[in-house]
């Protein structure tokens, strides 16, 4: 379903749970930036009703995401922290194409989007099924099914504003730029990306 082109090694969430405080600390600020980049798109694109519609309750659930991943670190003693740099998106805006229509840079922010919507989705599922702890089993299965309708939302609006056959050759190139840019990424069991 996610088309991603190149798998997170299963074994990722061994080393992760070792640092669960720094992968729910990201994980918080990760929720943090979706809603930002929500309101992003909805000040920057105001004049189109069905993206302000559809991305309104999405900042709303990501701001609920934040919160929630806020109290699963105050249940385990565990602070917020600071925020740190997420190569893994900085990489992905630097693949966006600069310039080009309005519509064009649209549909670069909503397949970027997207992706960051599907690794975390992909991410999230290996969490829910090889964590050790049940409930955060549990915990990361809800999200990996709210971050699948996430990248689905942002597919289906890039294809409502361009032509299908032109979004899905750009997804296929955003596809294989990430594949080939996860081989080369500083590999981190301490962040979600």
């Amino acid at each position: 379903m996610l088309g991603l082109k190149l798998a997170t090694d299963p074994r990722w969430v061994n080393i992760a749970e070792k640092s669960i405080e720094e992968i729910l600390t990201d994980h918080a600020f990760c929720e943090q930036k979706a809603a930002t980049s929500g309101i992003s798109l909805i000040v920057r694109f105001s004049d189109l009703p069905e993206l302000v519609e559809q991305v309104t309750p999405l900042v709303a659930e990501e701001w609920g995401h934040f919160r929630k991943v806020l109290k699963e670190l105050d249940k385990r003693g565990f602070q917020l922290g600071k925020q740190r740099k997420d190569e893994y998106v900085i990489k992905l805006q630097a693949f966006q194409r600069r310039g080009g229509t309005r519509t064009e840079q649209l549909i670069e922010a909503l397949l970027t989007c997207a992706l960051i919507e599907a690794r975390s989705c992909e991410r999230f599922r290996l969490l829910s099924l090889h964590i050790s702890d049940p409930q955060l089993r549990s915990f990361y299965h809800e999200f990996m099914v709210s971050e699948a309708g996430h990248y689905r939302m942002f597919i289906d609006l890039a294809r409502a504003y361009m032509d299908r056959d032109l979004v899905d050759a750009r997804w296929q190139e955003y596809l294989e730029f990430e594949a080939d840019m996860l081989k080369t990424l500083e590999w981190r069991s301490d962040r979600v990306h």
